[in-house]
């Protein structure tokens, strides 16, 4: 059976682009186009694709208005190809119920690859009715290019080596779990956090930004050899994979031609084990792949506490799923729980 494409974009050259790179592929069908949001909406009803292709900057209907009218109404799995510089609100179009973000494809074999691969992992996936986002997360949708400011408040204090580390791995759906529980925590959150998402080169910075819309703490993305601190969030940038060092300093490593999926979770996971043992707190989260379940073992091999987000909760119960049947997880728990759940863990040690 084909993979049956609905593009959207209100370029010409960009919708044509994507429809030659598409129908190069004897699987792949492109069954429509349009040029605005409201049309979108149209075909996506009536032509029932097996994925969607979503710009954001569209005329009459906003991509992210097109995409949660879309979700709310006969669900289907969204890819938004966007431009890098509008990574900020292609992340606020997976807290919409969009499925991925990956930038626009030029005529590089490497990005057509990528783009390829991307469609065909998602296409024709089941994903769930969404409900509305909350108006604090429709920030971007009004103001998509504006920064969020933030109270100047002194710099936390740095991690020490009785300081629990909670490192969290995540893949599709994973943004909008990640504000769920960053929006939990307290600003007085006495812990480290860091963080791998899979997200597409390009669109950490913008994520990092998102997120930190919902959080009370500060999120900003990892550096190499900086020192991390109580009551931070270190997100991996995509092109590099974060690890911790074994004096305690946040790593970036180049990526390798093994890693399928980046930033590498598994990598991060293991370091965490390695570095903080019994101090460590594990997170799985939804997504696809076994990226993970490695880690979050070495995790509980080493004393630490490990979690993984609940089968009902998931966008796609895939590496969570890995980690949970090899016997890594100490508690599943639904979305709702997890932020309150680390908070009480990192309390009482």
């Amino acid at each position: 059976m084909s993979i049956r494409v609905l593009i959207v974009d209100d370029s010409p050259l960009a919708r044509g682009l994507l429809r030659a790179i598409l129908e190069r592929e004897p699987d792949i069908e492109v069954v429509g186009e349009a040029t605005d949001g409201y049309r979108a909406v149209d075909l996506a009803r009536e032509l029932r694709p097996s994925l969607v292709t979503m710009d954001m900057e569209m005329p009459g209907l906003h991509g992210l208005d097109a995409i949660a009218k879309i979700m709310r109404t006969k669900a289907l799995p969204i890819l938004v190809v966007s431009n890098v510089e509008d990574a900020a609100t292609a992340c606020e179009a997976l807290n919409r119920g969009a499925l991925d973000v990956i930038a626009k494809p030029d005529d590089s074999e490497a990005r057509v690859a990528a783009f390829i691969a991307k469609v065909r992992l998602l296409a024709g996936m089941v994903v769930a009715t969404r409900w509305r986002a909350p108006q604090a997360q429709r920030q971007l949708a009004q103001e998509p290019k504006a920064s969020p400011t933030r109270r100047p408040s002194p710099a936390p204090p740095q991690a020490s080596a009785q300081s629990r580390l909670v490192a969290i791995a995540a893949s599709t759906g994973g943004p909008q779990a990640l504000a769920t529980i960053l929006s939990t925590l307290p600003a007085d959150f006495p812990a480290t956090v860091l963080i791998a998402q899979h997200i597409a080169e390009g669109f950490s910075a913008g994520l990092a930004q998102w997120l930190s819309l919902s959080s009370r703490l500060p999120v900003q993305l990892a550096r190499d050899g900086e020192t991390p601190r109580s009551g931070q969030v270190y997100l991996s940038p995509s092109e590099h994979n974060l690890a911790l060092s074994a004096g305690g300093r946040l790593e970036l490593r180049p990526r390798t031609a093994s890693d399928i999926y980046h930033p590498n979770c598994d990598l991060l996971l293991c370091s965490v084990a390695e570095v903080a043992g019994p101090r460590a707190i594990g997170l799985i989260l939804t997504g696809m792949s076994s990226d993970g379940a490695l880690g979050m073992a070495h995790i509980r091999a080493h004393g630490g506490l490990t979690l993984a987000q609940d089968e009902a909760s998931s966008v796609v119960y895939g590496m969570n799923r890995v980690a949970i049947e090899a016997g890594a997880i100490d508690r599943v728990l639904p979305l709702a729980q997890l932020g309150a759940s680390i908070d009480r863990a990192v309390r009482a040690a």
